[in-house]
């Protein structure tokens, strides 16, 4: 330990207590979780004990001969912008200890060199993503590279604990396991709010496994750009470019900033609407998010470094772990939708240990200044969101075996005894084992006569292998669980990749068309299979692609956190500048408050409509909205249309409507939910979607192999529909069937969290109010209900008339 020390020391640094104690459990084969603020020295405390382990060995054996496999420390990142960095950071301290260590790194975005350091286990250091280390278990001489592995790190845990990329890996982590029973495990993490349940995640044999923290949490400051003494923010609204001069302000007083927004698209429009105004050389303000080319990503991560790039605006793409010290200032452009993620991109800021976390925020419509303040009561509070991890993803689970099967082989009863050791599969039935192994085999019942379907062949010892070269190689292509809606990529006619869009918005385009991507104005040439080519362009008018998934829910705990905040007092700058909204609102119809539940029905020109505001979310609000109009229905017969966003949801029906508390009670009633819900939606297509997905996952939707013709996203769904269609008629009990419409309850509905707020809600006091018009509250539901309607004008135009009309007449 004293070189580690010492090589402190001479840096100007003092190991911290929290380093030391995972020094000490290294030290002791003991595995754990590690949970630090951003900046704090993360890395070093996990790379530390693998150091002193090496530094301890005799010089001979740190090194060994060039034909043995050398690989014995794995560090998994779950973001290919986060394992460059990465990968620099680890071989820094390598380097300056004199160890004679290669750290290499495994991503899609790795060079030949490290995919071959890598393959033949040449590298004592892999940075490795979940998906590229299931590649690995793929190969027959898997077993041979990792046996001499003497450590695993999962970095930032938190980011894979909830979403099957975390459960590819624990299936993976428990095979490891058990070709290196020796090797220790820790996970590192910033921000996690279920600390024990994500260490028992990551490490199911260890229950009583530490928990190393931090003392001392990094202190944050948050600060908001407020409007002026007497002017108004928008009502409602998703960019926030009237704020542009305020942000070119701070980002021209520092040295470099990265800007942060929620979407891909809006990343796209800041950074168009930045370029216009930018003083300084074009190259210096740049983008990522991703979507975009490896390259031109890695550019702007290496002008963050070295200082030749001032700006960044980025997505999420940037949020977790990447090493910036000389970033100043981070910009939050509308709501975080949750503390973790607030807490992460602030960590961006001055992300050395010691140095306080920064993070302006850039509200985009008037109550986000409450989203803000209640962001500050939360982490002030100490408050995180918790991350709940997925159970029995069969398709994940199909896929694994299939990935075994492929690399050597596997005995079904060893390898039930290894899955059930995980947290995900802890529970899986002998019956559910059974319907795996005959999907990889045969593909089930109603499939078994195609040979398409047929991965796995079980030999006479009674060893599951993959013997078919075909199966091999469209397996390996679709290994993982990240699945995307039909990837064009963007090619200039002559000249380098720029990324790619999804197939949906280039299919409305027409040659000569202009679109705004890669920060650049592009004209569309032709589009040649799966590739746009294009050529630059002049002028700013241009559309922008819009990719699915982009808005993301305020988070349960921030929305109950609004919630209260704008009920309570006013003691914090957002809410001091929101008064005078928060004063209409209350003459208007009442706020809202933790102990009530606000209900206001509004008599519009074309009829009537209820706006109920749990504050639970825009998930949570779809099913709500749906149980709403079912129900209602019933009691009284009508026509509803219905809204959401995050703070509640609106009913709207051609007839005036009206609420008592007796029927609201019904509405609210957790009599039959699920019953209500399967009447309530199309669940048949909700399943049929996320079947889509699970297909992709499970290998029956099987990728294009190089140099065939590429499948479009039409192909997809149609070949999803039908196997969908094929099961559900002739193997209606077919797992695959049966997890999607589970995951239509879990995943897309969050059912467990609708009961929860149903009863939260009904023990509430019914709060009915019956506001003459639109409300600040319910203004930007009303704005969500006209934006599919036929208009010559654009939305945001027919919106802000709105708001001004309204401004007006409550003064």
């Amino acid at each position: 330990m004293k070189a580690l020390v010492d090589w402190f020391t001479a840096r100007g640094w003092t190991p911290a207590p929290f380093q030391r104690q995972v020094w000490r459990h290294w030290a002791r084969g003991e595995s754990g979780l590690l949970v630090t603020p951003t900046g704090s020295g993360k890395t070093l405390a996990a790379l530390g004990g693998a150091l002193i382990e090496g530094l301890q060995e005799p010089a001979v054996a740190r090194r060994r001969g060039d034909t043995a496999t050398r690989l014995r420390l794995l560090w998994v990142t779950p973001l290919r912008a986060l394992a460059t960095d990465t990968t620099q950071a680890l071989q820094a301290p390598i380097d300056a200890l004199g160890l004679p260590w290669t750290v290499a790194k495994r991503t899609g975005d790795a060079s030949s060199r490290d995919r071959r350091l890598a393959r033949q286990g040449q590298a004592e250091v892999l940075v490795i993503t979940p998906e590229s280390l299931a590649l690995l278990l793929s190969y027959p001489d898997s077993a041979a590279q990792f046996a001499g592995l003497r450590g695993v790190v999962v970095d930032e845990w938190h980011e894979l604990l909830g979403n099957k990329r975390g459960v590819l890996l624990q299936l993976t982590l428990a095979r490891i396991r058990a070709l290196a029973p020796g090797a220790v495990t820790w996970g590192l993490s910033a921000t996690l709010g279920n600390l024990d349940e994500a260490r028992d995640v990551l490490l199911p044999q260890r229950p009583a496994a530490p928990v190393v923290s931090a003392a001392k949490r990094r202190r944050v400051a948050l600060r908001t750009l407020l409007p002026e003494e007497g002017e108004r923010f928008a009502w409602a609204g998703h960019l926030g470019l009237s704020q542009l001069g305020r942000v070119a302000g701070l980002i021209a007083g520092t040295r470099s900033a990265i800007l942060f927004t929620n979407t891909r698209a809006q990343a796209e429009l800041w950074h168009r609407a930045l370029a216009s105004i930018w003083l300084e050389a074009p190259e210096t303000l740049a983008l990522h998010h991703g979507s975009l080319d490896a390259g031109l990503r890695q550019a702007a991560e290496q002008g963050l470094r070295d200082g030749s790039v001032r700006c960044v605006v980025a997505t999420s793409s940037l949020d977790l772990g990447v090493d910036f010290p000389a970033v100043d200032l981070v910009l939050q452009v509308g709501s975080p939708k949750g503390m973790a993620r607030l807490l992460q991109r602030a960590g961006r800021a001055h992300h050395r240990p010691g140095a306080a976390s920064e993070i302006h925020c850039v509200p985009t419509h008037a109550l986000e200044l409450a989203e803000y303040a209640a962001a500050r009561h939360a982490i002030e509070a100490g408050q995180i969101e918790a991350r709940h991890p997925p159970r029995l993803s069969l398709d994940v689970l199909s896929q694994h075996c299939v990935t075994l099967a492929l690399g050597g082989g596997f005995r079904p009863d060893a390898l039930l005894a290894e899955v059930r050791g995980t947290h995900a599969f802890a529970a899986l039935t002998d019956t559910q084992w059974q319907g795996v192994l005959a999907f990889i085999e045969r593909g089930g019942q109603a499939l078994e006569n195609y040979p398409d379907f047929h991965r796995a062949v079980q030999d006479a010892d009674g060893v599951f292998r993959v013997t078919e070269r075909r199966v091999a190689l469209r397996h390996r292509l679709s290994i993982g669980t990240i699945t995307a809606d039909g990837a064009v990529q963007v090619r200039f006619l002559r000249g380098a990749s720029l990324g790619s869009v999804e197939e949906s918005f280039i299919s409305r385009l027409r040659p000569r068309d202009r679109f705004q991507f890669a920060g650049r104005t592009l004209e569309l040439v032709v589009v040649d299979g799966m590739t746009a080519y294009v050529r630059k362009a002049s002028g700013v008018s241009a559309t922008v692609p819009r990719w699915q998934g982009g808005r993301m829910p305020l988070s349960t705990e921030l929305g109950a956190a609004v919630e209260a905040a704008l009920a309570g007092p006013r003691d914090s700058p957002e809410l001091r500048a929101l008064s005078p909204l928060l004063d209409l609102q209350a003459r208007a119809s009442a706020l809202p408050t933790p102990q009530t539940l606000l209900v206001e029905a509004v008599r519009l020109r074309r009829g009537g409509s209820l706006f109920v505001y749990p504050f639970a979310g825009r998930t949570v609000h779809e099913g709500m909205a749906a149980l709403f109009a079912l129900r209602w229905g019933r009691i009284s017969p009508n026509t509803f249309v219905y809204a959401v966003n995050d703070y509640g949801f609106v009913l709207t029906s051609p007839q005036p409507v009206s609420m008592d508390e007796a029927t609201l009670a019904r509405l609210l009633s957790p009599d039959r939910l699920m019953d209500d819900l399967q009447e309530g939606l199309n669940l048949t297509e909700m399943a049929r979607r996320q079947f889509r997905d699970i297909a992709r996952v499970a290998g029956m939707l099987t990728p294009s192999v190089p140099g065939a013709a590429q499948r479009s996203l039409r192909q997809l769904q149609a070949s999803s529909g039908l196997l969908f269609d094929v099961l559900q008629r002739y193997d209606p009990d077919h797992l695959l069937l049966a997890q999607a419409r589970r995951e239509v309850f879990e995943a897309q509905m969050d059912v467990q969290a609708l009961a929860a707020t149903l009863a939260r809600c009904a023990a509430r006091r019914p709060d009915l109010r019956q506001p003459r018009t639109l409300t600040p509250l319910s203004f930007p539901l009303w704005a969500e209900t006209v934006r599919g309607e036929l208009s010559t004008e654009d939305w945001s135009t027919r919106v802000r008339r709105a708001a001004e009309q309204l401004q007006a007449r409550h003064g």
